[in-house]
């Protein structure tokens, strides 16, 4: 066995459990970390409290004078809890955060010592934009972009650091960063829905989107995961054969829990509780090795924060435990792959689900109209859905028979399928009192106040209502929450302000009342929207056919999909609802294009170096050991030895071969990647390294798994896939 793989067992068997245990209660330490409202009112004066308290409920300024008051006391509470440094936290365009750390410690002007945190330090700050992608929104010379604080996040403590999460805009105002059009899409959605909602409670005053994160990812030993240059550059396996055992005995997913794996769970939800992230749930998935963290639904924003530094805390914890977190998508061939489920909903001010049917027909009625309005934006904007899901690593899943597919579509279940199917048949025009109660009581009516049992699940729909919320499965598992909030958000949004001026307008025309107006434009959007519907298996190839002639769009590489983010009907989306502008839209589909063609750049580098320099000397060393025994067998049988010596001369051959075949692969992918390389227009670059350069993976790949097949264990130098999700 070589050396280096030697090794990497030989650490992985002789690895010591690292022991962990829970001492408290979670609800005695969850949120200690975080400067949250308790703490605020512990520390803050009334005036300071009431004025960041308005910021976060209404959006209204906070002065000078109030945020120096902020400023002093969490600089004083930090210090209390042991920290050293603060820094403005945020998320660029990179898909990961960001943090530059600022000791408390200053000297004054009489030389004296003293830890120091003001108003100015809190709001804002002006870190480097220059090295952040911004899509051409600034050169290389134009370095000045500035973070801002968000009140609606809480600020934290993270080691010894106290993190205050902000925005990243450039100097000339752009949004830089995922946060900012997240906020506006939050934003939007809130003035819209609260309105619609007045329909059924005048008391409504505000709306707010809630989320509730499914995180999957792998755990391999972290000295098998450094002996493969490929996981460790890509985040995946750019080659190896499968196991001979994978997933197909069923008999990981919610088994027992390897005690290594629970003790690095313990620790990391130790961590996450103190964070203020409420993780719930755990368990194994379906892939070996596979697992998932899930959080407690909660207000949008804040928990697409939690979910970034969950993915922060995840890969310090592990190391720990001498174990690395694979977030890929796909880091596997031939089993599973990750994805990141969004649980969305709406919630009013008094704590009312709008996608939660109530007891009364009233309350249906109040449900359908959220429900079918998001229904219909699915419909209406489904390539925009599939766009902001799109990257290089979830390609391996959307479409791939074992996530949702590239087609966006809405499952909702046979019992509420039957009430839109009642309602859409609702006579048109003014209903008499007796179709009206008939109505609410016989269609409406129908809906339980608890739908969650009522239908079995559909794992392939990309997007499925579970009861009291939707599930956007498509999202991918190392992917930022923050887009496919912003994208659902600004949609529903859009389609809610339609909805309303639909209905205002019938009403104000005196041609219906307001339940008739709200009957009758509720049965022109189920009509309008029945294609995006499906309850069958959307994995089949029955249902791409199906797709194609309901006009449904089935996208399945990035650079296909993503030209949705740059039409026509998205910048008129954006603009009219003020979550982006065309500046900001263009820059991040510049960004988008361009980490495309990165992505594939630096698996094909790190495929190449692999192939020459690993799998073809290892083939070579072991085609010259069975030369020699050729040649000994000859000598020993003389004449009879073609006949003795058959198997190991097809082996030779088949070796030279499969050399061969890596070889002149590798150099034409090479070749390719040259010429898309010179290409200067990103998005034909993007499709260049798709089409042309993204092929020769496979077809590299066959021939060194070929290899791995035929040459002596003891010599392959890679950790197999055996070894990596078998060893715990």
């Amino acid at each position: 066995m070589s050396t280096f793989r030697s090794r990497a067992l030989a650490q992985t068997f002789n690895r010591k459990l690292r022991p962990v245990t829970e001492t408290q209660h979670r609800s005695e330490y969850f949120g200690s970390h975080v400067f949250n409202e308790e703490t605020m009112k512990q520390y803050l004066t009334n005036e300071a409290f009431d004025g960041v308290m308005n910021a976060v409920s209404h959006g209204s300024n906070i002065d000078r004078k109030i945020a120096d008051q902020v400023a002093n006391s969490m600089k004083n509470w930090a210090l209390e809890k042991g920290a050293t440094h603060y820094t403005h936290w945020f998320q660029p365009l990179t898909g990961g955060t960001a943090e530059k750390h600022d000791a408390f410690f200053e000297l004054g002007k009489d030389g004296k010592a003293l830890e120091r945190f003001g108003g100015n330090e809190l709001v804002q700050q002006e870190p480097d934009a220059s090295s952040f992608p911004s899509g051409g929104i600034r050169n290389t010379f134009e370095a000045r972009g500035y973070t801002a604080w968000d009140p609606t996040s809480p600020a934290f403590i993270y080691g010894t650091t106290l993190c205050v999460p902000t925005i990243f805009v450039a100097y000339t105002g752009e949004a830089l960063d995922h946060k900012t059009p997240l906020l506006r899409a939050l934003h939007a959605v809130d003035d819209q829905a609260t309105g619609v909602a007045r329909y059924f409670d005048k008391n409504v005053s505000k709306v707010y989107a809630s989320l509730g994160w499914e995180q999957e990812y792998f755990l391999i030993d972290k000295a098998l995961v450094m002996s493969r240059p490929d996981i460790v550059l890509t985040g995946r396996t750019l080659l190896g054969q499968t196991s001979a055992k994978g997933q197909q005995l069923d008999d990981h997913y919610f088994g027992s829990i390897p005690q290594r794996v629970i003790n690095f769970m313990i620790e990391l939800e130790t961590e996450c509780i103190k964070l203020g992230i409420p993780v719930k749930t755990r368990h194994n998935e379906v892939a070996p090795n596979q697992f998932e963290i899930a959080a407690i639904h909660e207000e949008a924003n804040l928990a697409v924060d939690h979910n970034a530094l969950l993915m922060d805390i995840m890969g310090k914890v592990a190391s720990k435990h001498e174990l690395k977190v694979l977030l890929h998508e796909k880091p596997f061939k031939g089993i599973n792959g990750s994805g990141k489920h969004n649980n969305w909903s709406l919630n009013t001010d008094s704590g009312v689900n709008l996608l939660s049917p109530g007891k009364t027909p009233m309350r249906n009625l109040q449900f359908l109209t959220f429900f079918i309005n998001t229904i219909k934006a699915i419909h209406t904007y489904e390539e925009l859905m599939r766009a902001e899901v799109a990257s290089a690593s979830n390609d391996h899943r959307l479409g791939s028979s074992e996530a949702p597919p590239a087609i966006v579509s809405v499952f909702i279940g046979e019992q509420l399928t039957s009430v839109l199917k009642e309602l859409e048949n609702v006579t048109d025009g003014k209903l008499s009192p007796q179709e009206k109660t008939d109505l609410k009581l016989n269609v409406v009516g129908k809906i339980p106040e608890i739908l969650l049992d009522n239908t079995d699940r559909n794992r392939t729909s990309p997007f499925a209502f579970t009861g009291n919320k939707f599930e956007f499965r498509a999202v991918g598992s190392m992917a930022s929450c923050a887009n496919s909030m912003t994208v659902l958000n600004t949609i529903v949004a859009k389609q809610l302000k339609r909805f309303k001026e639909e209905v205002d307008k019938l009403i104000d025309n005196k041609a219906f009342k307001k339940d008739e107006a709200i009957f009758n434009v509720l049965r022109e959007y189920i009509k309008d929207s029945k294609d995006i519907l499906f309850e069958g298996n959307s994995y089949g190839e029955l249902w791409e056919k199906e797709a194609m002639k309901r006009g449904l769009s089935n996208h399945k590489t990035t650079p296909e999909a993503i030209k949705a983010k740059i039409s026509d009907k998205a910048m008129n989306l954006y603009k009219e609802m003020r979550v982006m502008n065309e500046t900001e839209i263009f820059a991040r589909h510049e960004i988008e294009y361009a980490a495309y063609s990165l992505r594939i750049q630096l698996e094909g580098r790190v495929l190449g170096d692999i192939a020459m320099n690993h799998v073809i000397p290892t083939a070579v060393n072991y085609q010259n050991t069975l030369i020699r025994n050729v040649k000994g067998l000859k000598e020993v049988f003389g004449k009879e030895f073609e006949t003795v010596a058959k198997e190991q001369m097809d082996m030779i051959k088949k070796i030279s071969e499969h050399i061969s075949g890596i070889t002149q692969k590798t150099n034409a992918m090479v070749e390719e990647r040259k010429k898309a390389n010179i290409v200067k227009e990103e998005g034909i670059k993007a499709s260049l390294y798709c089409n042309k350069v993204k092929p020769y993976f496979e077809q590299i790949r066959h021939h060194c798994d070929k290899l791995e097949l035929m040459i002596d264990d003891e010599l392959w130098p890679l950790v197999k896939y055996r070894e990596m999700l078998f060893t715990r």
